[in-house]
């Protein structure tokens, strides 16, 4: 859990960064506001391909879950 929060922060910091050094470019207004929209939609693309693998990650692990549970009622039924 920690490594994922520091992941998050990671990111998070790194976007931040990146809009502020943008912002303070000396090219025009356009310019930036295209290099935003395009660095905007990498992260929001990176950031969705985390959420999907730690979503796969947390499916499987309560898929095993359950597969566990429900062969520990059976054995203790018998």
């Amino acid at each position: 859990m920690k490594n994922n929060q520091f992941v998050l922060g990671l990111l998070g910091g790194v976007a931040i960064g990146a809009v502020i050094g943008i912002l303070f470019a000396p090219e025009k207004g356009s310019k930036t506001r295209k290099k935003m929209k395009l660095k905007c939609e990498d992260y929001a693309g990176e950031l969705k391909q985390k959420f999907d693998s730690f979503s796969d990650t947390v499916t499987h692990k309560f898929s095993d879950l359950e597969r566990k549970t429900k062969d520990f009622v059976t054995k203790s039924k018998e």
